[in-house]
């Protein structure tokens, strides 16, 4: 391993002119400035491409950089020759780059945490994935897995290396194999895609990250679009494989630009930071446990209040009680569904996964949330970040406020039934803490997707049912008119919930509904969660996944849960 402020050999920064002019909208810009907003132009916005040394300047922690030392690999494994050999253009790339390959293989810190990382240079044969790349990758994914880091991959690529036939080939198959070890060790991977990402490159280690994460404007896919375009005979839409793109897409966890990257890779690295073992030992339950203690309104009036507009939703109680919280979109299948969100943030400094259905305020918001019913992909999503949560062995908090999941046409052909069922049987098997809260509406299987848990909380005038009280009324009185008699009858409200064990406590909300104290309401269910929490996490390791099935498994019976 080698110490240096730079790659073993490479020539000192070349000086910057006096004067840039911007690539895509053709400014000029002044070069130190240029240099100060890290070559992202001030008039446009566009992203300039950063060579590997400059990227890792950026992101680390000046004087932490040490650069890995790579494995020798063959030089010139098919004596490929073109109009010229090989050979030399290998020799003319690395004379050019003073690198020895496209990929610079280095450990260090970020805001002072500390991390493994594989930066590749498109400089370099386009950032091509050959042998030599594949080391390097394999390399720094073996180094993190020895040092029990994270690992951040930083892609620029066209592909893989033509001139290396099958063994370039070979390397998205190796570099896959490292990012599984890696997984398989429960340790935080994250790639952030920067422009341009393509074939083998994108077909590998590159989606395979945890987290992915894309620059503005950078392009990502398999084929480039040329090809498509070549092929399908058809003009692609404006925006086609631009990160935001793909964000819309679900193939991407969000943009990021780049004078906020730094910041935000710090947030994410905090979930390898564990707090101390007497963790929320100072919060005091607000949970009513015991249904006679309840000052309870009628079924009805809680359904009223639970779909009050002005109840604070999932992103407004994250936004209250999680501190550097990151957001991640999508089911990396291509779809984003923004009914559900969820992403890792701390809970007074325990790190935890929080995915939550979100509704919204005011009519736009509503609308451009799918009034919180979710599509299937929503439901994958949020089995996605559950997934993460188990690797990482952070706890899971799911917040519910649905009426249900969406009964659309899509919906149904996307295989809606599937995604619910499947959340149903993973949040069975999580091997991590799992609370749940219903702060509002909690309708039918939509709102169970993600109310298979160790603890289910509801606030007081939430309300969970089968199906909601108008329909119920439409069924069997054949009149929606009766469904204040449905809602009584269903026992949809907090009181005779707990009564039937279907919740394991209450959380009061502030006098005439939460929407009235936002703060004091989300503040009860922080700490309800907290204590919840504090109680799950000191049970032994291995017993979480029997007692939540054990839970679920005594419903129905005589004897109760």
């Amino acid at each position: 391993m080698t110490t240096s402020p730079r790659p073993p050999g490479h020539a000192p920064a070349q000086e910057q002119p006096s004067w840039v002019s911007c690539t895509n909208c053709r400014s000029l810009v002044y070069g130190k400035r240029y240099q100060r907003l890290l070559h992202v132009c001030p008039e446009c916005g566009a992203h300039a491409r950063l060579d590997a040394p400059a990227r890792i300047a950026q992101l680390f922690d000046e004087g932490s950089v040490q650069y890995l030392d790579i494995p020798a690999t063959q030089h010139n494994p098919l004596d490929f020759v073109d109009q010229r050999p090989y050979a030399e253009r290998l020799q003319q790339a690395r004379h050019r780059t003073d690198q020895h390959d496209a990929v610079l293989a280095v450990r260090g810190r970020i805001e002072g945490r500390q991390l493994t990382a594989a930066v590749m240079d498109f400089r370099f044969f386009g950032g091509s994935l050959g042998v030599a790349a594949g080391e390097a990758i394999t390399t720094a994914a073996e180094n993190a897995l020895r040092d029990r880091t994270p690992l951040l991959l930083v892609t620029a690529s066209g592909g893989a290396r033509m001139q290396e036939g099958a063994l370039s080939l070979m390397q998205m198959a190796k570099t896959s194999n490292a990012l599984a070890e890696l997984d398989e060790a429960g340790l935080l991977t994250v790639t952030l895609v920067t422009d341009p990402t393509y074939g083998g490159v994108a077909a590998s280690f590159a989606t395979l990250s945890d987290v992915v994460v894309a620059e503005p404007g950078a392009r990502m896919g398999f084929a480039g679009p040329r090809v498509i375009e070549q092929t399908i005979r058809q003009q692609l839409p404006d925006g086609f494989q631009t990160a935001e793109f793909l964000r819309d897409h679900g193939l991407v966890d969000d943009v990021w630009e780049r004078g906020e990257l730094r910041a935000r890779l710090a947030r994410l690295l905090a979930v390898s930071t564990g707090p101390a073992a007497e963790w929320g030992s100072g919060e005091v339950d607000p949970v009513v446990r015991d249904s006679q203690l309840l000052d309870q309104l009628p079924a009805w009036d809680c359904v009223q209040l639970a779909r009050e507009a002005g109840r604070p939703t999932a992103l407004e109680h994250i936004g209250y009680w999680l501190d550097g919280f990151v957001e991640l979109h999508g089911d990396r299948a291509g779809e984003e569904c923004p009914a559900i969100v969820g992403g890792i943030g701390c809970l007074d400094e325990l790190p935890v996964m929080v995915i939550g259905h979100q509704k919204g305020h005011t009519t736009t918001e509503l609308v451009g949330r799918n009034f919180g019913m979710p599509t299937p992909a929503g439901y994958r999503k949020a089995a996605r970040l559950m997934r993460l949560a188990a690797k990482l062995r952070i706890p899971v908090v799911t917040l519910i406020d649905t009426p249900g999941a969406y009964p659309g046409l899509t919906a149904e052909e996307k295989g809606q039934s599937v995604a619910i069922a499947e959340n149903l049987r993973l949040m069975g098997s999580l091997p991590v803490p799992v609370v749940a809260v219903v702060t509002g509406e909690g309708g039918s299987g939509g709102a169970l997707a993600l109310g298979v848990a160790d603890r289910v909380l509801i606030c007081a005038n939430a309300t969970y049912s089968v199906i909601s009280p108008e329909g119920c009324a439409a069924i069997l009185w054949k009149n929606a008119a009766e469904a204040a008699v449905a809602a009584d009858e269903l026992g949809l409200d907090a009181a005779s919930l707990l009564r039937l064990g279907v919740v394991d406590g209450v959380i009061p909300e502030p006098e005439g509904g939460g929407h009235m104290d936002t703060a004091t309401l989300s503040d009860s269910v922080r700490r309800a969660v907290v204590a919840a929490l504090r109680e799950l996490r000191s049970a032994p390791d291995g017993e979480s996944v029997a007692a939540r099935r054990r839970r679920f498994r005594a419903f129905g019976l005589a004897e109760g849960p």
